[in-house]
């Protein structure tokens, strides 16, 4: 076989759900010009059911906080240690790192240095905190794929080669979703009041936000008996978790999913969620929002500290000001959360100002990034081949 008809090999990392749902779009479209493309790495359920082959569980890298990680420390090192030595006897066409930051820039930094092509989609949080790490991030890559138009920005600024490509749920989700078909598919009537629980997809995030919800919602409900509850969990590790914590709350008139959490946002009138992307889903599905988040004590010290945006919601980022609202850490109660819930039923111009926004927001994100994002890495390719010591990438 020449080299001209060898198959086109990417080596691909997803850390958690979000990113396999980004990993999944981008293999889908790849393929669908590299009819032979083998993608190999660490991937999640969607990213394998288009082909991909996973060397490790991807649930072994999905930790949360800054000092969690050290616990699992030797374990995410000898992972990484061994993708490493994997990739560099067998170099891919292109390693493409999809988020999880903290593991995948090191890996891109030694895969670069060798010659691999890298690419990481997803911008860490570096316009937000920790703006240092943008010296790690020019070693380690040779093209960033940023979903956020403030974030292409930041690297302009900052002489990296990036591209804009938007966000695939934006591609995904109906300018105007069908709140009453998800109704109807969890056996919700047009008048019921609904509101959805996410407390997050790590196990750290459902022990810490799992019981500050359902507190929240029995708070809510002995003020608004009418009121139903819908719980998705993000798998079955999860379910069992909030089945468990469920066992407490039987005056809760809560309706407990594995997976269909879009369901259940399209389904709920308002939303108590975990600050994380799952926020900018309920974004696109038009769904006024709480934002909440705990973390371990000390890892919230050092994460306030650092941080140099004002908020942390998607939702918030993207619109530059406060469109719904964050509670964090010791302010999370069950008062505070349910009286900022309560607060959409009782004010429809509040709810109907957030629709509106919502729409622009969504349209600004939906560019068809999966095809953007290849796009780049084709156009990244093309250069290598072209002049293969040429390091300098298009922009977006």
């Amino acid at each position: 076989m020449t080299e001209a008809e060898r198959p086109l090999r990417i080596g691909m990392v997803a850390g958690e759900m979000s990113g396999d749902i980004l990993g999944a779009g981008l293999v889908a479209e790849m393929r669908s010009r590299f009819p032979g493309l083998q993608v190999e790495g660490i991937a999640g359920p969607r990213m394998l059911s288009r082909g991909a082959r996973s060397l490790f569980p991807m649930e072994r890298l999905s930790v949360m906080g800054l000092v969690e990680p050290l616990k699992r420390l030797p374990e995410l090192l000898r992972i990484r240690r061994t993708l490493r030595d994997h990739f560099l006897q067998d170099p891919p066409d292109v390693f493409i790192g999809i988020d999880s930051p903290d593991f995948n820039l090191s890996l891109e930094e030694s895969l670069k240095q060798a010659g691999i092509p890298t690419v990481h989609y997803v911008s860490p949080s570096v316009w937000a905190w920790r703006r240092g790490r943008i010296k790690k991030i020019a070693r380690a890559v040779n093209h960033m794929l940023a979903l956020l138009p403030f974030e292409a920005e930041f690297y302009r600024e900052h002489e990296v080669p990036v591209s804009f490509v938007g966000h695939p749920l934006a591609d995904e989700i109906p300018l105007e979703p069908d709140s009453l078909s998800a109704r109807r598919q969890l056996g919700f009537e047009p008048e019921d009041r609904v509101i959805a629980l996410l407390p997050g997809s790590r196990g750290g995030e459902v022990r810490l936000l799992g019981p500050l919800f359902l507190q929240t919602a029995r708070w809510c409900r002995q003020r608004r008996p009418e009121l139903k509850f819908v719980l998705p969990a993000a798998n079955e590790a999860r379910h069992a978790e909030l089945a468990a914590m469920l066992e407490g709350y039987a005056d809760l008139d809560v309706t407990l999913l594995q997976g269909e959490s879009h369901t259940a946002l399209a389904a709920a009138d308002n939303v108590l969620i975990a600050s994380g992307t799952a926020t900018l889903e309920t974004m696109l599905l038009k769904k006024p929002m709480v934002v909440a988040y705990k973390m371990a004590r000390l890892s919230y010290a050092i994460f306030s500290r650092m941080l140099q945006t004002p908020w942390v919601a998607l939702p918030n980022l993207l619109a530059q000001r406060e469109l719904v609202p964050e509670i964090l850490q010791d302010d999370a109660t069950p008062e505070a959360l349910g009286a900022a819930l309560l607060q959409y039923f009782d004010d429809p111009l509040l709810y109907d100002q957030l629709q509106r926004e919502f729409t622009e927001l969504h349209q600004q994100l939906r560019r068809n990034a999966s095809s953007r994002a290849a796009d780049a890495i084709c156009g990244l390719l093309a250069s290598r081949e072209t002049n293969p010591s040429h390091e300098q990438e298009p922009g977006g």
